[in-house]
């Protein structure tokens, strides 16, 4: 796959950041050659910019955010990852939603260093020249890094850029075999509603707790003593300056995040789960993302997820929707092994074609799955 050299105008003039010649083919802007990036930025993109929510978690909704809101949060992704000392940009992230809008186009940007872009699995890495480069991912890049592990050991350091669900399996095993000398992992919370609220950054064993965005504080909840996972969780409120608006409408003084996390101080926190993947089955509490990785670590298919959904019986429950191989027959996916571990059965099994998800990863509407197979 050759990468198409483009300038910064034509990524940045309207409709060039949702145009498939922007979104669905690899190039690269040279932005270490534009001395005026800030002035070019803020002339060409419009004032009030549009995103649409992924649709993971109810209909697709379209927020507002200030141009001068989204330049001054990607200020603070160049802050994460510039103290590694970035030569260059490597970007898989679409510049359709506000993650690839602000890592894929703003970012290097703000950087001042080049961005290379390329939208598929299939292709070659790019020869950035560069021996310091940041990774802007999404969660198969973790396994392409993997199968391009000659291309990472040739750099001096690689910093993956990560901003969406839980993070997959193959992220703990990339950052084992780059090492913690070569590679670091920066962490991003965050929403189309909210842009970032917090990161944690590390490189190998446990990830820390994390850390609010600078201009992000915790918001009261309205709910003191709210009952979480293990007794002490509470929802996740914060108050923005860079929240997003519905149109016609002012931004909100404050959020909820749809996050249980237990606080540590005024600014750091361990997430505990999302609110709707919390859930608890005859008497046994789930965090469905975490019950997924083991799963997937256990499960020979092409994808899968967990989905939380009302029992009549006993109210709360999960159905599994597995995606076979290509070619494997019904009922050739064995599944016991897998739910032996996770200590509960799902409702029902479905065998689905395809899992919808957005374009970070994220689960859209079970309903979405294809006519499925029930098990």
């Amino acid at each position: 796959m050759g990468y198409q050299e483009l300038t910064p105008a034509d990524v940045l003039t309207p409709p060039g950041t949702g145009a498939p010649e922007v979104t669905d083919r690899a190039w690269c802007v040279r932005w270490e050659r534009e001395p005026r990036a800030e002035e070019l930025v803020l002339r060409t993109l419009p004032d009030t910019l549009d995103f649409h929510t992924s649709g993971s978690t109810g209909p697709s909704r379209l927020w507002r955010r200030s141009l001068a809101d989204a330049w001054n949060e990607a200020g603070m992704l160049a802050g994460f990852v510039g103290v590694d000392e970035p030569g260059a940009v490597v970007s898989f992230a679409p510049p359709v939603h506000v993650y690839g809008a602000l890592a894929t186009l703003l970012m290097p940007a703000r950087l001042g260093v080049p961005i290379w872009y390329r939208p598929g699995y299939i292709g070659a890495l790019p020869d950035t020249r560069a021996r310091r480069v940041v990774v802007v991912a999404t969660p198969w890049i973790f396994s392409l890094l993997l199968r391009n592990m000659d291309w990472v050991r040739a750099l001096d350091h690689v910093t993956v850029l990560y901003s969406s669900a839980m993070l997959p399996a193959d992220a703990h095993v990339f950052l084992e075999q780059a090492g913690p000398e070569r590679a670091a992992l920066v962490e991003l919370l965050g929403s189309t509603e909210t842009g970032g609220i917090a990161t944690r950054r590390w490189r190998a064993g446990e990830p820390p707790a994390w850390t609010l965005f600078p201009d992000v504080s915790f918001a009261p909840t309205g709910v003191e003593g709210a009952e979480g996972a293990d007794g002490t969780a509470v929802p996740l409120v914060i108050r923005s300056p860079r929240l997003a608006h519905r149109p016609g409408e002012s931004a909100p003084d404050s959020w909820p995040t749809g996050d249980l996390v237990e606080p540590l101080d005024d600014r750091a926190f361990r997430l505990v789960g999302r609110v709707g993947r919390l859930v608890k089955v005859n008497g046994r509490r789930i965090n469905l993302d975490e019950a997924e990785h083991v799963l997937r670590a256990r499960v020979d298919c092409a994808d899968l997820a967990l989905v939380a959904t009302h029992d009549p019986m006993i109210g709360e429950h999960v159905d599994l929707y597995v995606v076979p191989h290509a070619g494997t027959a019904p009922g050739g996916t064995d599944l016991t092994p897998a739910l032996d571990v996770l200590g509960a059965r799902p409702r029902r099994t479905h065998l689905v074609p395809v899992i919808e998800r957005s374009a970070t990863g994220k689960l859209r509407h079970p309903q979405t799955a294809h006519s499925p197979n029930q098990g």
